[in-house]
Parts: C-alpha cells; sequence; structure tokens
C-alpha cells in the first residue's frame, strides 16, 4: 500500500539520496500491515531552528540542538502509525493485524533489514519512533560536509 499524501511530502524534504529508498520502505511497512495499522512520516527533515524549537521544549523530548540532530540532514524519520485511517498512534505492542508479532516491531524489522538505525536500540534515550540511515548517524561529520544549492549535504 502506498503511503499517505502527508508522508509522501516528508518524503520529498528529506535528503534527495534517501527519498526513494524511505518511500519503498514505508510500501513495505504498509504492506506487510494487513490489520488496521499504516505508518506515517510523523517527522522527518527539520530544520535547525525547528530543531532548536524541540530542544528546549519541556518535558524533554530530545537531547540534540539544533543542526546536532540527523533530521537537520535529512537522514531521519519518525514514524507514528495511523489506525483506520484517522487516529494517531505511538503502541508499540498493539497487534493491529493479529498476526501474534507488534505492528511496530514489524516496522522496526523492515528498516534494519534495509540499512537503518533504530532509536528503541539506544541505550540512554530511547526514541521508540526514530529511525536513522545508518551511516549518516554523525552530526558532527555532516556539520562540517558541503551543501547544495538547496541546503543539502553533498555526499
Amino acid at each position: 500500500m502506498k503511503a499517505d499524501k502527508v508522508t509522501q511530502e516528508r518524503i520529498a524534504k528529506l535528503h534527495p539520496s534517501v527519498r526513494v529508498e524511505v518511500s519503498e520502505i514505508i510500501d513495505q511497512c504498509n504492506k506487510a500491515l494487513t490489520g488496521r495499522a499504516q505508518v506515517r512520516i510523523a517527522q522527518g527533515f527539520r530544520t535547525n531552528a525547528e530543531q532548536e524549537a524541540l530542544f528546549n521544549q519541556r518535558p524533554k523530548v530530545t537531547n540534540a540542538k539544533g543542526g546536532q540532530s540527523i533530521h537537520n540532514y535529512g537522514f531521519a524519520v519518525d514514524i507514528v502509525f495511523i489506525i483506520d485511517g484517522k487516529t494517531a498512534s505511538w503502541d508499540t505492542n498493539k497487534d493491529w493485524d493479529d498476526d501474534k508479532q507488534a505492528d511496530w516491531m514489524e516496522v522496526v524489522a523492515i528498516f534494519k533489514s534495509k540499512g537503518w538505525n533504530w532509536g528503541g536500540d539506544w541505550t540512554s534515550f530511547k526514541d521508540m519512533p526514530h529511525f536513522e540511515k545508518r551511516g549518516f548517524g554523525d552530526w558532527k561529520k555532516l556539520s562540517l560536509m558541503k551543501k547544495d544549492a538547496n541546503g543539502y549535504v553533498i555526499l
């Protein structure tokens, strides 16, 4: 099943090198979830100002200041499930398709199999909705790279 319009718009703002890949991952996830849940990208690319606002939010939702998040470079996404086409859920245990596996963990397995790291594996600050492209998780290196006319790092 194809990604919804909101997800497609968010994919279009990711780093150009991962757009097709993320679209294919989301489609694969939605095909695997045969029940009431579908994956939506809740967050993709963030400006430094947007990241700074999140950093200052209370209760704390991120350790990353503006420029210190992989979202700031377009190599990270946060997901949410849309249930029955209308209700958002971050329930990591629910099995909406009754296949005896939590839908969230089905999505995690797909992202990992495609070369993405999961924030739920982090030890100090678990970020269950977060995935980032393996090999692009060092914001310090990314911040030093040259950027193209659209502001994306040049690979």
